[in-house]
């Protein structure tokens, strides 16, 4: 269990800081246990969520035979709990060895 701390655009996740308007790019959210899903498409389920919502969050996946020192590639599926909305992301737009 953990809640939601940030909810960006796919794009403005790629320039932390930057003050990127950039809908229609795809989702990210991020959670206060550290984990971070990113989606190339615009999550519905994401959208509607607000930060500081409760939401349990599993691991499902984790990719083999990665480079040394690239970990991404990360299944996960979340739950948002008030709103019972769910979805299933990578933590990466990319998986490990890729761009």
């Amino acid at each position: 269990m953990t809640q939601i701390s940030a909810k960006r655009t796919r794009l403005q996740t790629l320039y932390f800081g930057a003050k990127l308007d950039s809908p229609g790019s795809g989702s990210a959210v991020e959670f206060a246990n550290g984990v971070f899903q990113v989606s190339y498409e615009t999550e519905r389920a994401i959208e509607e969520s607000s930060i500081d919502d409760p939401v349990k969050v599993c691991l499902i996946h984790v990719p083999k035979d990665c480079p040394p020192n690239d970990d991404r590639g990360k299944l996960y599926s979340a739950t948002n709990i008030r709103t019972n909305a769910q979805w299933v992301l990578y933590d990466s737009a990319h998986g490990c060895g890729g761009a």
